[in-house]
């Protein structure tokens, strides 16, 4: 390229190259000339009224810091010794929440809770911590009794309410310390009645209130409540793939509690009635296809044996042969053992009950006075 040719161009690039710079210095001071006259930077925007909160909400906070200060939060402890120096120390186990049963610092919480624990531990309200001791257990209720000595410290008791008028859609609130959170409210409506869960000893529990509040683990064993801030079950499973809420909770009807609470206090167990029998496991009977309680043994000197129960024994042929299946007492059908055991479960040692028995295809009634289960 001639030289004239080359200066030629290389004058055209630096034009081109000056008129953008001034391209953009000009839009640069023109952007800050405009920027002070149309935008305001005013920093913090100005806060909108929010207004009263409403009615339900105003509530649900009465009913919070009301019955607060009557959950607790549960510590179970183990025992163990170090390999080395053979020292025995306590580590935390397992943990759980509860409430406050009446002045005399007693703590009903879930039989699951403390299960296996070497001791436990109860944070009050105000963090305040005790050493607590177990009172009693009815682990077929998945309920226990811890006591606590707060020493002159107010304990305010939890109100009590009623399980047997619930209905399906009604509004409850638990309050517990899932994952170890303090003091956690969660809301939900009644979403089933008479349920009927395992307990820790696969007794069967009936009567089970059905939530959608959520319960997490570590709400085990917390209250749950009516509108009216009164308890009304305590919230002891949930169904869960994962372990963790999702969206259906389990409660022990507050009816069951308020039966069982005060034997516990008064003698640390539970005055339960008995026949003296043992019966033949239920799964036996849906695999048989035989309907009823299946007598499998008599207790010597039971109320069974006084009232002429046979069970079943082998013939000479070695085959099992069946004794008396009973089908029915007073007005309740009985299926299989689990529905004996509940039948019973209303009763009182000393009652009398009518039973309805089979054998051999043959039906007869039998009048049985109830013992007490040793």
């Amino acid at each position: 390229m001639a030289r004239s040719e080359k200066q030629k161009a290389l004058r055209t690039t630096l034009l081109s190259a000056l008129a953008g710079a001034a391209i953009i210095t000009a839009a640069f001071f023109s952007f800050r000339a405009y920027t002070p006259s149309r935008l305001k930077f005013s920093g913090q925007r100005p806060i909108s009224p929010r207004g009263e909160l409403g009615v339900e909400e105003l509530a649900t906070i009465d009913l919070f810091h009301s019955a607060a200060s009557s959950v607790v939060y549960i510590t179970s402890v183990a025992v163990e010794r170090d390999a080395f120096t053979m020292n025995v120390f306590e580590i935390p186990q397992g943990a759980g929440s509860g409430f406050i049963w009446d002045e005399n610092g007693y703590i009903v919480t879930n039989f699951h809770v403390i299960q296996n624990a070497a001791g436990a531990r109860i944070t009050l309200s105000d963090h305040s911590t005790w050493e607590a001791k177990l009172v009693g257990a009815e682990p077929d209720k998945d309920i226990a009794v811890l006591r606590i000595d707060p020493s002159g410290k107010r304990t305010p008791p939890i109100r009590i309410g009623t399980s047997k008028d619930l209905r399906v859609g009604q509004r409850v609130y638990a309050i517990g310390n899932p994952f170890g959170f303090d003091h956690t409210l969660t809301t939900g409506v009644i979403s089933g009645l008479g349920r009927e869960i395992k307990s820790v000893t696969d007794r069967p529990i009936q009567g089970v209130i059905q939530t959608d509040a959520a319960i997490n683990p570590g709400n085990s064993g917390g209250p749950l409540l009516d509108s009216a801030g009164r308890l009304i079950g305590m919230n002891t499973a949930i169904v869960s793939p994962s372990g963790s809420y999702a969206g259906i909770g389990f409660a022990v009807p507050v009816d069951t509690i308020n039966r069982i609470v005060p034997q516990l206090i008064r003698s640390g167990q539970v005055r339960k009635p008995g026949l003296g029998i043992q019966v033949v496991e239920s799964e036996f009977l849906r695999n048989s296809g035989v309907a009823g309680a299946i007598v499998a043994n008599v207790l010597p000197n039971s109320p069974a044996e006084k009232a002429g129960l046979r069970p079943l024994n082998r013939a000479e042929t070695g085959q099992i042969q069946l004794g008396d299946i009973i089908i029915g007492i007073d007005n309740v059908e009985i299926a299989d053992g689990d529905d004996l055991l509940n039948a019973l479960d209303e009763k009182q040692p000393g009652d009398k009950v009518t039973m309805r028995v089979t054998n051999n295809g043959e039906e007869r009634t039998v009048e049985v006075k109830l013992g007490l289960l040793q």
